[in-house]
Parts: structure tokens; C-alpha cells; sequence
């Protein structure tokens, strides 16, 4: 398999179009029509990761954080970043990150991170806004049921725990074919009328030339009339955190030590305990002090995340309890998963998982 077909089983995995807009992810070293040997899967793309790679012949990383996040000016092998990508370059190894792509995903990150700690009925904590879009075009009653099919299986019409969504309306509509047209139906230099459906169906906004691709090529008309809005509505099965509920309620230093136990953490930081028990329960893996007003607002009882300041903690306000359980260990549990997934679905050659500890920090 080479890469660029690779590709399109972790962008099954992981859209990156649901990365965020400061992320790097995707294929940052390698070349597209690269063969691939073997695969290695890591947190970090760090020099020992790569030279794990080199040892056990594969020529691909897959990692979770990409190695660099800003433009990179000189490979002089200054710092860690340049000396791992110069290492790969050298040896022919191709990096692709996954990052926020994953963390957006409903059963990604904060799903993996909610199935290690017991937290049911599950939803996403801050849904992805400005993220859907949609598509209205005019097509011969006859043809309906044909090119509505193929809009689903590009997959437009998805909508949350739905799919197959759509809205019809029958009516007509008319045109004059000019000259040098070629019209499937009626005649050039003749007015014609004809039954027609007014389809319309939602889609998420990284699909839309698949939609589009699906549209023209079903569609028996020269020219589809066709728009494409973007709607406000946030995407509620995508975006980041997620927010549940324990099958039984805990003490909160129980909870915690549950927590310590289960993400296998060094230490646990957190704000005042309010002396009543946890259930309802709100995670974001990696930083995540942008959504502490989000769990309060949903009333979580507690919300766990990482790498919160010294003021990040004031923002409890005696509401909820922050609890910051270490960026690696919030995320500890992802390579896993990912092996796990590409395992199930490549048989033509080897998904390693790699046993480097990428974890900058130590714990007294």
C-alpha cells in the first residue's frame, strides 16, 4: 500500500478536516507514492521514536502530536525537532500526525479517555461550530431516488445519531437549451418545462467535494443547478471534550484516586473539593482550561483535563472540581487505539505499537 492510500484509512479514523485551524496534521514528512514496509505508532515523533522505526524496519510513524507546530526555517539539527526530521528524512521515514483531528472525534481522545474511567451516555462537551453546510439542487423526478443515494454514500445527510436525512419538495422547472448546448432533456432553441425535485441535504464541510463529485456524476443534466450554504448550527457528534455520567456515584477522593489508578498518573492537581459526590463527569484530553465554563454550564460535577494554571483554578468558583491529571497521561490510552484500528484494518503489512516513553515529565 503507499501512503497516499494509507492516508484515506486514517482520515476514516480521523478527518482532518475536523483538526483544529492551529494544528499541523497529516502527512508532514514523506512522499505520497512512498511503499509502505511497516508501521509504527507513537505519542511523540521524537529522535528515539525514530530511531525505534529504524530498528524495527518501518519506514512510516503514525503519532498522535506532530513534532512541529510552527514554520521551520533552517534543518541545522539545533534542537530536538530538527534532529528527529533530519533522522527520518535520511532514513526514508514518513511522519503523519493525527492530533486534533482525533480529539474532535466522538469515539476518539475523550471517548478512549471516558471508557478507561467508567463514563457513560456519553456527549460531546463543546460541539464543533461553523461546520456544516448545505446542499440544495433540482433534480428530475425520475431521478431522485438515484442521485439522493449516491449524495448519502458520499456522506451528506448525517445528522447526529441519523443518517439518510434529507427534505424534498416536487415542483417544475424550466430552461432554454441555447445553441451549442447538448441537452439530455428537451431540444436546444426550445422552452421546456420539467417535473422536478427541489433535494436538500446537510453535510459536513471537509465532504463537500466528495458531495459534489457524487452530484455531477448522477445527476443527468449539462449543467446542475446547485447551492451550497454554510449553516450555524453546531455539529454535535464532533468537537472537543466530552461529558458523561459514572454508573454510580463516588466520593470525590475516591474519584480521584480512581482516576490516579486507571490514567496511571504521577500525581493528581486540583481545585477544592466541595464535599458532594461525583456522577456527572466532563473530560478534555491534553490543555484544556478553554472549557471549564462549558462542564460548569452542563453542570459536570468535576472535570478533568490537563496542563490548567495557577489562575485556571479560581474559575471553579466552588461549582466544580478541576482536576488536572498530567497532558500525556490525559492521553495515554490513544496509540492503543489506534493500533488497535489500523490492526483491524491492514493485513498487508505490520502495525507496531512503539514502546518509547515520550513523557517529558517525571514525578518525585
Amino acid at each position: 500500500m503507499k501512503i497516499k492510500e494509507f492516508i484515506g484509512v486514517l482520515q476514516d479514523l480521523a478527518p482532518l478536516g475536523y483538526a483544529e485551524s492551529f494544528d499541523n496534521v497529516g502527512l508532514l514528512v514523506g512522499q505520497y507514492d512512498m511503499e509502505i514496509t511497516s508501521v509504527l505508532v507513537a505519542h511523540d515523533a521524537l529522535e528515539t521514536v525514530v530511531q525505534e522505526a529504524i530498528d524495527k524496519r518501518c519506514n512510516t510513524i503514525v503519532c498522535f502530536h506532530p513534532i512541529w507546530f510552527s514554520s521551520i526555517k533552517k534543518l541545522t539539527g539545533a534542537d530536538y525537532v530538527q534532529r528527529a526530521l533530519i533522522m527520518a528524512i535520511k532514513n526514508d521515514i514518513a511522519i503523519y500526525a493525527i492530533h486534533t483531528a482525533l480529539d474532535n472525534h466522538c469515539l476518539g481522545v475523550n471517548k478512549i479517555l471516558c471508557d478507561a474511567l467508567g463514563i457513560n451516555n456519553t456527549k460531546i462537551l463543546l460541539p464543533k461550530e461553523n461546520y456544516i453546510k448545505k446542499l440544495v439542487t433540482y433534480v428530475p423526478s425520475s431521478e431522485l431516488q438515484i442521485v439522493r443515494s449516491a449524495l448519502f454514500a458520499a456522506g451528506a445527510g448525517q445528522i447526529s445519531k441519523y443518517s439518510n436525512c434529507s427534505f424534498y419538495s416536487e415542483g417544475t422547472g424550466s430552461f432554454l437549451p441555447l445553441e451549442h448546448s447538448e441537452p439530455t432533456i428537451g431540444e436546444v432553441g426550445v422552452f421546456h418545462q420539467e417535473k422536478e425535485v427541489k433535494l436538500e441535504v446537510v453535510f459536513e464541510k471537509h465532504l463537500q467535494s466528495s458531495i459534489l463529485k457524487a452530484l455531477f456524476t448522477t445527476h443527468s443534466y449539462q449543467e446542475v443547478a446547485y447551492e451550497i450554504y454554510s449553516l450555524e448550527n453546531p455539529l454535535q457528534n464532533v468537537g472537543m471534550g466530552m461529558i458523561g455520567e459514572l454508573e454510580s456515584a463516588m466520593d470525590e477522593k475516591d474519584f480521584l484516586q480512581h482516576v490516579k489508578q486507571k490514567m496511571i498518573c504521577g500525581g493528581i492537581r486540583y481545585s477544592n473539593l466541595l464535599g458532594k459526590p461525583i456522577k456527572r463527569v466532563a473530560v478534555l484530553g491534553g490543555s484544556g482550561s478553554f472549557a471549564i465554563k462549558a462542564a460548569i454550564a452542563q453542570q459536570a460535577d468535576i472535570f478533568i483535563t490537563a496542563d490548567l494554571k495557577y489562575h485556571d483554578y479560581y474559575q471553579a468558583e466552588n461549582q466544580i472540581v478541576l482536576a488536572d491529571i498530567g497532558h500525556f497521561e490525559s492521553e495515554r490510552y490513544t496509540k492503543n487505539y489506534i493500533v488497535e484500528y489500523l490492526s483491524k484494518k491492514m493485513t498487508t503489512f505490520a502495525v507496531i505499537l512503539s514502546t518509547v516513553n515520550t513523557n517529558p515529565v517525571n514525578y518525585l
